[in-house]
């Protein structure tokens, strides 16, 4: 029987994402100037007012209010305004040193014993329903919010955006459980005030759907089959947004982890990833997980793929490993089977994920918005300032998560084709 599924997503200008790219900056100049560093940052954004607060063991020293402001300014809070500008917040830092009773559960003579830095399950899925092997609604609705800020950006087209948006995509699903079609798109987008409210309501109205929906579907052509023109669309439905971002809504560090993930589908163990460097389990092994059924899903073992892992705060091997195919297997095995080869597959000691995807460079600024799965791999080089004006230039690959390195030892393992 048909049904609808929806999955929204947020803009880099949400209170509870300028917080998550704050704590992921401050992960990666650790990371930069020592990789061995152990961090968990939280960021609270507010009218005017950052707040840093967490625990830290690095040897680097870090202007951290700088890399606050400078994660902002980025952003585009750069107007009076706002009430939330990068030169004039407050930005106070509360950040001490880790504790050492949870330290030496993760820190080990052998490297290779390294312990999860914390207890909890974590989860990664994967659909061959898009070609990046993602759940469609959520990838729609994170694409229409990056064009939406390339619109801002340019500043010619549109000329009212703020940063602050978020949007969300409801799909139908036919029989066979296949998208079918985009049943309904809502986006509420900050904008600078105008003469009248009706008057604003029509112009948002009119440029989102002439604008950056066609923009969208010529983006992203395979896409474009969905729109028709029985969408419902829903603009800025509650009317005026001028007053936004952290001034509108306190942000926080981790909570629009579903946005992060899946959009809804599969699961979620319920850790945040921002903040938090990779002996954390809660952001690492969602990452390995994520490889793993990818990997899966790419090489034909299946449609569609749930990975579960699990740990016990300080040790090493996980209390386990689960998979969840939907019975849509194409081998004569059972998912507890297919799960025991994985096991043998992928190594899911916390050092070993480390190591496999290169985690400990700093790689985090870039997962803050818009996911951290269903992204594009890619080689980069980071500069990074110490607090006396230093530079140190860093070449790092990206999104290690999303490659298909291991398509071929999964196909020998199964005995795929």
């Amino acid at each position: 029987m048909p049904y609808l599924f929806t999955s929204e997503s947020v803009s880099e200008g949400h209170p509870d994402k300028v917080a998550d790219q704050i704590s992921d900056a401050l992960i990666d100049n650790f990371l930069a100037f020592d990789p061995n560093s152990k961090v968990a940052c939280e960021t609270l954004v507010t009218t005017g007012q950052v707040v840093l607060a967490g625990e830290v063991k690095s040897k680097a020293y870090l202007d951290v209010q700088e890399i606050a402001r400078g994660v902002i300014r980025k952003i585009g809070y750069t107007k009076s305004e706002y009430m939330f500008e990068a030169n004039s917040c407050g930005v106070f830092s509360a950040i001490h040193e880790q504790s050492s009773d949870i330290n030496q559960g993760v820190d080990k003579k052998k490297k290779e014993e390294q312990g999860a830095g914390d207890q909890g399950m974590m989860f990664g899925y994967a659909t061959n329903e898009t070609e990046d092997y993602m759940p469609l609604a959520l990838d729609l609705a994170h694409k229409i919010l990056l064009e939406l800020a390339a619109l801002r950006r340019e500043n010619k087209q549109i000329k009212y955006l703020r940063p602050d948006a978020k949007s969300q995509v409801t799909l139908e699903y036919d029989d066979k459980n296949r998208p079918v079609r985009i049943d309904a798109i809502v986006v509420s987008t900050q904008h600078d005030d105008f003469d009248t409210e009706a008057k604003m309501q029509d112009k948002i109205q009119k440029d989102i759907i002439s604008i950056l929906i066609p923009r969208v579907k010529a983006k992203y052509k395979k896409y474009a089959k969905l729109f028709n023109d029985g969408i419902k669309y829903h603009i800025n439905p509650t009317g005026k947004f001028v007053i936004g971002g952290p001034h509108g809504d306190t942000g926080l560090t981790g909570r629009k982890i579903i946005v992060d993930t899946y959009g809804g589908k599969g699961a979620h163990g319920g850790g945040a990833f921002s903040g938090k460097d990779p002996s954390k389990v809660d952001r690492s092994a969602a990452y390995a997980t994520r490889h793993i059924a990818k990997n899966l899903v790419a090489a034909g073992l299946c449609d569609e793929v749930l990975v579960q892992v699990s740990y016990a705060i300080g040790v090493a091997q996980p209390t386990s490993i689960y998979v969840n195919t939907y019975g849509t297997a194409k081998v004569k095995l059972s998912d507890g089977e297919i799960a025991k080869r994985v096991s043998k597959l992928f190594d899911m000691r916390p050092y070993f994920i480390e190591q496999r995807l290169k985690l400990r460079t700093p790689i985090y600024s870039e997962t803050a918005a818009y996911g951290h799965m269903g992204r594009k791999p890619e080689v980069v080089t980071k500069t990074f300032k110490t607090p006396d004006g230093k530079e140190k230039n860093v070449k790092v690959e990206l999104f290690t998560w999303e490659k298909l390195d291991h398509v071929a030892k999964v196909k020998k393992e199964f005995g795929l084709k």
